[in-house]
């Protein structure tokens, strides 16, 4: 790995734990990074969730506050999370990885297109929700099926998980934003596990996206209540398309 290299990934985590704090879809800029740099598919998959966990610590330490009193939403919620990446990263492994690299073009496809479709898809869904009542069971579900996904690749899954609990919770959505951020660390951490002891990693690449995360998942916390996300959201569908269909292209 070259300097300019290394520091392009780091560069790349910096923006991918700003932009899981905010919003989520980080991985869509640090997963076609390490592709760009010649990692396999998997390889930089799993590498690419293991760098990314300090970061996300990062970005829940900057949201404790709206954490504060959602204790039991926490355990419930948490316990969803931690079993669908459990399945997600069992998924991973045994399946075949010539598998994963049919599939992630398309599920980076999806990931864009629940990058630009949240906003709309949260109100017109919440205004259906009757005020104060919260789903808990239906919720529950849903995380876990979310963590399925995370667990297995995991770009937007930050999305996903904002767009269910602003529609399931009544509550702010920057306590549900923090909340958010605790749950995809549950995912990738109990992923993240997983792939240490049983998958190919590129330690290298790790430390990178690692160091990077770490500084953007503070920054993500500073900015996250200012920052006007149509740039964010616009810019995170341009990189992850062109990326899917040059993987689609061969």
């Amino acid at each position: 790995m070259t300097p300019l290299e290394a520091v392009a990934i780091a560069g790349a985590g910096v923006a991918a734990g700003t932009i899981n704090t905010i919003v989520g879809s980080g991985s869509l800029i640090t997963f076609p990074t390490l592709l760009a740099f010649g990692f396999p598919p998997v390889v930089a998959n799993v590498s690419n969730t293991l760098g990314l966990v300090p970061g996300g610590v990062s970005g829940v330490v900057g949201y404790r506050r709206e954490l504060i009193g959602q204790r039991g939403r926490i355990a419930r919620l948490g316990l969803a999370a931690v079993a669908g990446g459990t399945t997600g990263a069992v998924l991973l492994l045994a399946l075949p990885a010539s598998t994963f690299e049919r599939v992630v073009p398309f599920l980076i496809l999806l990931a864009c297109a629940l990058v630009a479709l949240q906003p709309r898809l949260a109100r017109a869904l919440a205004r259906r929700r009757p005020d104060g009542v919260e789903h808990s069971a239906a919720l529950a579900l849903f995380v876990y099926v979310s963590g399925i996904y995370g667990g297995y690749f995991g770009a937007a899954q930050g999305v996903i998980l904002i767009a269910l609990l602003a529609i399931f919770v009544p509550d702010d959505l920057q306590r549900l934003n923090g909340l958010k951020n605790l749950l995809v660390l549950f995912v990738n951490g109990i992923a993240a596990v997983l792939f240490v002891l049983l998958a190919p990693v590129a330690w290298e690449a790790v430390v990178l996206v690692a160091a990077g995360s770490i500084a953007g998942g503070q920054i993500g916390a500073a900015v996250g209540r200012r920052l006007p996300p149509l740039v964010l959201r616009g810019a995170i569908i341009v990189v992850g398309t062109a990326v899917a269909l040059r993987m689609l292209a061969g």
